[in-house]
């Protein structure tokens, strides 16, 4: 029975010739991401600029939209409202008022006034808690510090499982879809919050997950082929875990697709970031992670490990004499 593939078997496309304009215009959008995070800056949400954090009941089953479109012309700045437990428990962060704690509290006031105009059969106003400048600096070091051990992690992994120069491409990768995640964050002015963490350290995950797959074929294909050009080499184990790249990005992005469009406005940004991700994600373990491996002398990594095989069968031969 014949069956239908996206990707034809045995291709051959040439990627690594084109590793030189793929470092150049990484390293520009590397730049430029950085630049557009210092100025003019990413769009903090309450959890790192601070706010105000309400928790209410509504009457009935909440209409999140409705409350949304009210509560965001009251001239607050950023409102977020959040569903949880049961459908009338209604999380409502507000963004931080310039000014003291009588700032903060009248905000409040307004915010109980129109929700009790909009709904007169009465809301439970359960808690109202501020969430001041301390607390939400300690959140976004804490954001960053998470960040920064993945990355630790990564490498040290990589290394035990492969060898240094692989870990150097893996990492290269990371910080591009890293920075470039933020770049992309700062010319949207999409919400930057702990949903936005999360989302980088899942496209972390899910770029390492792609280039792992590639590496390991790449060691095969080393032992395999020892007289292999090097870029050749590169090219061949691309083009046969290339199927499996398209399929799993396809398949990530369908899901991404349907929670963007119809998952509503709470998880919008961190579904945002991770379509950016798996985009950029695949783009750089093509060609950042890999092409990276023509220039670290990858190849003696072979002849190595060839030469401890040699040398196994020569003393298991004396110890049996």
């Amino acid at each position: 029975m014949r069956t239908f593939r996206f990707i034809p078997d045995h291709t051959r496309i040439g990627f690594m010739r084109w590793r030189v304009v793929c470092f150049a215009l990484s390293g520009v959008v590397i730049l430029l991401s950085l630049v557009l995070a210092a100025y003019p800056g990413l769009n903090y949400g309450i959890d790192f600029e601070g706010g105000t954090l309400m928790e209410v009941q509504t009457p009935g089953p909440a209409d999140l939209g409705a409350m949304r479109a009210t509560l965001t012309g009251l001239g607050l700045g950023s409102v977020a409202l959040q569903e949880f437990g049961e459908s009338d428990d209604v999380l409502i962060r507000i963004q931080r008022q310039e000014g003291d704690d009588a700032a903060q509290q009248a905000a409040v006031t307004k915010v109980k006034a129109a929700l009790d105009r909009m709904m007169p059969d009465g809301v439970n106003y359960r808690r109202t808690e501020f969430v001041g400048p301390k607390v939400s600096q300690e959140l976004l070091s804490d954001g960053v510090m998470a960040l920064g051990l993945s990355l630790v992690a990564v490498l040290v992994y990589i290394w035990f499982r492969f060898e240094w120069q692989y870990g150097i491409g893996a990492i290269a990768a990371l910080v591009h879809d890293i920075t470039s995640t933020i770049g992309f964050f700062a010319i949207t002015r999409l919400q930057v919050d702990l949903s936005t963490v999360a989302a980088l350290l899942t496209i972390v995950g899910y770029s390492l997950n792609d280039t792992v797959v590639i590496f390991d074929r790449v060691r095969e294909n080393l032992r395999r082929y020892k007289s292999m050009n090097m870029v050749e080499l590169l090219d061949r184990s691309i083009n046969e875990t290339l199927a499996r790249t398209i399929m799993t990005s396809g398949t990530t992005l369908l899901a991404l697709f349907a929670l963007f469009f119809f998952g509503g406005e709470v998880i919008r940004g961190f579904t945002a970031a991770m379509i950016w991700g798996v985009f950029v994600g695949t783009y750089s373990t093509v060609y950042i992670a890999t092409p990276l491996l023509v220039y670290l002398n990858l190849r003696a990594i072979g002849a190595k490990e060839e030469a401890k095989a040699a040398k196994a069968p020569a003393k298991a031969k004396g110890a049996g004499a």
